[in-house]
C-alpha cells in the first residue's frame, strides 16, 4: 500500500534521506522529529515513513510487537518506490529501521535506486545480549553505509563493537557518551543532544557530500 510521508527540507535539497522508525517508537517520536530536523537543516529532504504494525497501534492502540526485521523488508521497498525521490537517495532509520535498510541496500544499490545507507544507533545486540549479534549481512555489504552510534548504546557500545568483523564499506561515526537515541549525559561529557544531533547533521552531510559529487 502507498505510505504517508512526513517530510523535512526542501525539494531542492541535495540528496533525500529515507528513514525507517526502530522497534517501540513511531515515525514522529521526539528521536525521530529531532534527528530529521538537524539534517533537513544541512540541506537535506528527510523522509520518514511508518511500518504496518505501527500504524495499526496507531488506529487500534493495541500495542502489536513488531514482526521478525526480515519480514519488513517488503514493506521498505514499497516505500522507496512510494517515495519516488528525484536526485540521490540514502536509506536508513533508526535502530530497527536501519537495520531493515541495511537488509535490502545492496539490491538497491545494485539496480541504481540508492547511492548510501544511513544507520543511526544501529541494533547490533539486544540489550544485555552481546552474544546474539545482527552483523552476519554486514560482513559482505557493498553499499557506502555510515552508522552514527552513541559511545554508551546498550545495543552496541564502542567496546563492544571494536571486535565485530564489518564490512569496509561501513563507516561508524561515535558520539561521546550518547545512548540508543544518541543522548549523552550533559552532566559527564559535557554535550546536549542537539549538539550530538547537529554533529550527527554534519558528518551525514559530509560523508554524503562524497556520494553524490
Amino acid at each position: 500500500m502507498t505510505k504517508p510521508f512526513i517530510l523535512n527540507g526542501g525539494e531542492d535539497a541535495k540528496c533525500t534521506i529515507l528513514l525507517g522508525h526502530g522497534a517501540g517508537a513511531p515515525m514522529d517520536s521526539a528521536s525521530m522529529t529531532a534527528a530529521a530536523g538537524a539534517l533537513a537543516a544541512h540541506n537535506f529532504r528527510v523522509a520518514r515513513f511508518e511500518f504496518d504494525y505501527m500504524a495499526d497501534r496507531r488506529g487500534n492502540g493495541a500495542r502489536k510487537p513488531p514482526p521478525r526485521a526480515e519480514r519488513l523488508i517488503p514493506e521498505y521497498a514499497a516505500a522507496v518506490d512510494a517515495l519516488g525521490a528525484k536526485g540521490p537517495l540514502i536509506i536508513g532509520g533508526k535502530s530497527m529501521g536501519g537495520r531493515v535498510a541495511s537488509m535490502i541496500a545492496d539490491e538497491l544499490l545494485a539496480s541504481g535506486k540508492i547511492v548510501g545507507l544511513l544507520c543511526l544507533g544501529y541494533p547490533f545486540h539486544p540489550p544485555a545480549k552481546p552474544g546474539q549479534l545482527r552483523t552476519k549481512h554486514l560482513v559482505e555489504l557493498k553499499t557506502p553505509t555510515l552508522i552514527v552510534q552513541g559511545t554508551r548504546d546498550e545495543f552496541g557500545t564502542r567496546e563492544d563493537v571494536a571486535d565485530y568483523t564489518l564490512s569496509e564499506a561501513i563507516e561508524i561515526f561515535w558520539l561521546d557518551d550518547g545512548d540508543h537515541d544518541l543522548k549523552p549525559r550533559k552532566s559527564i561529557s559535557g554535550f546536549t543532544i542537539a549538539d550530538h544531533l547537529k554533529t550527527m547533521a554534519e558528518k551525514v552531510s559530509t560523508w554524503a557530500d562524497r556520494l553524490v559529487r
